[in-house]
């Protein structure tokens, strides 16, 4: 990590934010055809520790940090990421069609605050294009989800159409699927959050989904308990789990006071708080029924544990990535064990919770 921070990231972080993120995400599609190297790497970033082990959607993860959907958006290089380490990928936002997304730039580095702005909205090659990518790329290493969403031009009262053309592409192609309604990145996506609303959308998506489980993504957001109230309209839905969380549209304590204007979503290190509170109410609210995704402001293994003490039993990861650089999973996986060992917990499971 030491090596990308002192000579890989500086020269990245020369470029526009979104021409790096392109030449990076080429350079892992090239490596993912041609994996020259692929077992060395593995074997300096893979962290192989019974501990670490979870067992959540019916699948096995050997390591509980994965990938947060975002920075593989088409599929392209979905065996590299468990090369680099990650139990699991989530891959995505997938829209039905194909859409260029918002006008650029429309990524930005706020370096001092280790975070990220973006308004890319759901620029993706389509389902079916990605549904050939995940096939040619089968069998996976590591689970691998899809994460989906609705085409801009597509009306709410129109959007569970696009969240099933999505599932009907891509269906026994991934591990599970993520119903995204919480970018707040397409206009008015995010009131598909209203309980109503959620509760056909995540009951309509489970029937077409058949066994495959499908999770919501909910935003950190969410005023008084109107969180605990989505929160029930997933359960009664069908869901098989909770991601929390996505971006965030606040902005408080930020540095990096010339990009604090950028309009989109913050993700990376402010975001650490708000999201581990927005944990601790979803588990308040599931009670353990179902398996909460952690996800926002994990740099070190520390943030990773009160992640896990505040009720998530998988954790995902995007904007550390950009800034800690690809020895980021080994990193706190072995911090994890450390915890682990510190604490006298004999597994992960037995920590979910109990902050």
């Amino acid at each position: 990590m030491s090596l990308y921070r002192e000579i890989a990231r500086p020269i990245l972080f020369r470029a526009d934010a979104e021409d790096a993120h392109l030449r990076v995400m080429h350079l892992l599609a090239l490596w993912q055809r041609r994996p020259v190297g692929a077992r060395l790497v593995q074997a300096l970033t893979h962290v192989t520790d019974p501990r670490l082990h979870v067992r959540a959607l019916g699948l096995d993860f050997r390591q509980p940090v994965g990938l947060a959907a975002g920075l593989d958006k088409h599929a392209e290089a979905a065996h590299a990421w468990g090369w680099l380490g990650f139990g699991h990928a989530e891959l995505g936002t997938i829209t039905p069609r194909p859409q260029t997304g918002n006008p650029r730039p429309r990524l930005f580095r706020l370096p001092a605050d280790a975070a990220l702005i973006n308004r890319m909205g759901f620029n993706s090659v389509g389902a079916a294009q990605v549904a050939e990518n995940l096939f040619a790329s089968r069998p996976f290493a590591i689970p691998v989800g899809a994460n989906i969403g609705k085409n801009k031009e597509t009306a709410n009262e129109a959007a569970i159409d696009d969240y099933l053309a999505a599932i009907e592409q891509l269906r026994g192609l991934c591990d599970w699927f993520t119903l995204n309604v919480s970018s707040p990145n397409t206009p008015d996506l995010r009131k598909l959050q209203a309980p109503e609303t959620m509760r056909a959308l995540v009951a309509q998506s489970v029937a077409a989904a058949g066994a495959t489980p499908v999770l919501v993504k909910l935003a950190p957001d969410f005023v008084d308990d109107a969180l605990e109230q989505t929160v029930d309209a997933v359960l009664e839905g069908g869901a098989a789990g909770v991601i929390a969380s996505n971006t965030t549209l606040t902005r408080a304590n930020l540095r990096e006071t010339a990009r604090a204007s950028e309009t989109g979503g913050l993700s990376g290190a402010p975001l650490k708080d708000l999201a581990t509170a927005t944990i601790r109410r979803v588990y308040a609210r599931t009670q353990g029924r179902v398996p909460v995704i952690g996800v926002g402001g994990i740099t070190t293994a520390e943030d990773a544990w009160q992640k896990i003490l505040a009720g998530a039993d998988l954790l995902q990861v995007y904007s550390a990535l950009i800034f800690e650089g690809p020895g980021l999973a080994r990193t706190l996986h072995e911090g994890l064990a450390d915890i682990l060992a510190r604490e006298g917990v004999r597994s992960l499971a037995d920590a979910v919770g109990q902050g």
